[in-house]
C-alpha cells in the first residue's frame, strides 16, 4: 500500500489563451455570361450586391463569435492556506487584495478552500495585524479546475535551518472508494530527519523515507489507525518518535502534516511535534 513520496512542487507555469477568427465571403451570378467573364467572377451589379451581403453576414458572425468569447466565464481554482511554520506568529493572508482573506491564523490551522480565478495569483503573508511585516510576497500560478494547498512552512529568522517559504501542493480530491480513504503525508517539521510512517506496530508501511518538504499519497482501508512516525531505515523499523490515533472515513481524502519541532527545547519556539490531519474532501 505504500507510495513513494514526491518532491515538493513549486509550480512555475504560465497560463495564456489566444484565438483568431478568419472569415471571407465572395459572390457571383454564375450564369456564364460575357458580363461575368469580363468582370472576373460575376462582378456585375447583382454579384456585387451578393458579395456585400455575404461580407456583412460574415462580419455579423464574427461579432457574435467575439461577443460569445467575452461572455465565456473565466476558469477558477480552489486554494487553501495551511500555517505550518512553527516559529512564525499568527498571520494574515492576502490574495490579490489589500484586504486579508484570512486573518489572525495560528500555527496548525488549515483554512477552507477559497475560489480564485485561474492564473498567477499574488499571495502575501504578513504578521497578524501588521501588514508592514511581510514574511512572503510573490506570485503563485494556479490552473483552472484544480485544488491547491499553500503551506506556510519553514522558519522565520536569519538563522533558520529551513527558511520560510510557501510549499505549493496540488491536491488530489478525486473520488475514492466508499470503503477506502486517500491519505497524504506532508513533512514540514524543520528539525526532523527523513521519516517512515507506519501503522499496526510497523506491519503496515504507509510512507517510506519522507524528507522535509516532501509529500505523497496512499490509499488505505477506511478504519481507525495508530500512526507511528519513525526514523527512516531500510527496514521501516526505526525508533518511534511519535504516534497518533487517526480515524479515516470511507470515501474521504485527508492530508496529514508532520509539523512542529521534534526537539522544541533546542529551537526558537516551544512548538512541539504534531500530526495535523485535515479533511480535504468527501464523496
Amino acid at each position: 500500500m505504500a507510495d513513494n513520496p514526491r518532491s515538493r512542487r513549486q509550480i512555475l507555469l504560465g497560463i495564456g489563451a489566444a484565438s483568431t477568427v478568419a472569415l471571407a465571403g465572395c459572390g457571383g451570378n454564375g450564369d456564364g455570361t460575357e458580363t461575368e467573364t469580363e468582370n472576373g467572377g460575376g462582378m456585375d451589379d447583382d454579384g456585387m450586391d451578393e458579395e456585400t451581403e455575404t461580407e456583412d453576414e460574415g462580419m455579423d458572425d464574427e461579432t457574435e463569435t467575439e461577443d460569445g468569447m467575452d461572455e465565456t466565464p473565466s476558469e477558477s481554482a480552489n486554494v487553501r492556506v495551511a500555517h505550518m511554520s512553527p516559529n512564525a506568529p499568527n498571520v494574515d493572508v492576502y490574495v490579490d487584495s489589500d484586504d486579508p482573506v484570512l486573518s489572525d491564523v495560528p500555527f496548525g490551522t488549515v483554512s477552507d478552500y477559497l475560489e480564485v480565478p485561474a492564473g498567477e495569483r499574488q499571495i502575501e503573508i504578513t504578521a497578524a495585524g501588521d501588514p508592514d511585516t511581510s514574511v512572503f510576497s510573490g506570485g503563485v500560478p494556479v490552473e483552472g479546475d484544480s485544488d491547491y494547498t499553500i503551506a506556510a512552512s519553514g522558519e522565520i529568522g536569519d538563522d533558520a535551518d529551513q527558511p520560510f517559504e510557501p510549499l505549493v501542493l496540488e491536491d488530489d480530491n478525486s473520488d475514492v472508494g466508499g470503503d477506502e480513504a486517500r491519505l497524504r503525508a506532508v513533512h514540514v517539521s524543520p528539525d526532523a530527519p527523513a521519516v517512515d510512517i507506519t501503522a499496526a506496530g510497523g506491519d503496515v508501511v504507509l510512507f517510506d523515507g519522507v524528507e522535509y518538504g516532501q509529500s505523497g499519497y496512499t490509499t488505505v482501508e477506511a478504519n481507525d489507525y495508530t500512526v507511528e512516525i519513525r526514523g527512516d531505515t531500510d527496514s521501516n523499523d526505526g525508533e518511534v518518535v511519535a504516534d497518533f490515533d487517526v480515524s479515516l472515513n470511507g470515501g474521504t481524502v485527508y492530508t496529514a502534516f508532520a509539523a512542529g519541532y521534534l526537539s522544541p527545547d533546542d529551537e526558537p519556539a516551544d512548538t512541539g511535534f504534531d500530526l495535523i490531519v485535515a479533511q480535504d474532501s468527501s464523496n
